[in-house]
């Protein structure tokens, strides 16, 4: 483990929810946010309304910014976000988690608490210098978001997809360089 598992948590939530707004977009209704919100562990105050729905994909780019951001930049966008949520940091423990921070009360807003847990769990990675596990996914053609926390900082592309295209393309170029240098020339 790289992180605590609430600051890998909260960064895996946060690369799921800024890649869901690119092709193909996965959180376009409030069923998928439902299933977000279920999917990435979050507890607390969950409205399931399209107001709702509209705030949380209105992070998408904040989240981008800050995630793509270099370590100054990344720390001004953090103290940022945690001053106007007044977070206050506050060890808590629920089912099926033991202790962890949370930074705003459970009945905040779902946008406020994702931003809020995203900030917190930059705060390690800033302190860690540890920026260089989030990048750009490696594919030309995608603009998502790779979380590293392999122990070999060996991830390249963003989803499953992303790394299939480029190996079947990378198979494809070996092979027809073979097939031109097995080609006699005359």
């Amino acid at each position: 483990m790289v992180f605590t598992h609430d600051t890998e948590e909260s960064l895996q939530a946060a690369v799921v929810l800024v890649n869901a707004g690119e092709p193909p977009v996965t959180i376009e209704t409030v069923a998928d946010l439902d299933a977000f919100f279920a999917g990435q562990g979050y507890t607390g105050r969950h409205d399931s309304t399209q107001a709702e729905l509209e705030e949380v994909l209105a992070l998408q780019p904040r989240l981008r910014e800050l995630l793509t951001a270099d370590r100054d930049a990344a720390v001004a966008l953090v103290n940022d976000m945690l001053a106007t949520a007044g977070a206050v940091p506050q060890l808590v423990r629920h089912p099926p988690t033991d202790w962890h921070i949370h930074a705003v009360p459970s009945d905040a807003p779902l946008a406020t608490r994702i931003l809020v847990e995203t900030a917190m769990a930059m705060i390690d990675v800033i302190r860690d210098d540890e920026l260089s596990r989030l990048a750009v996914c490696a594919d030309d053609d995608c603009a998502g978001i790779v979380l590293d926390l392999s122990r070999n900082r060996s991830r390249r592309y963003c989803s499953t997809t992303c790394s299939n295209r480029n190996a079947q393309a990378a198979h494809r170029a070996r092979r027809a360089d073979q097939a031109s240098a097995a080609s006699p020339t005359a």
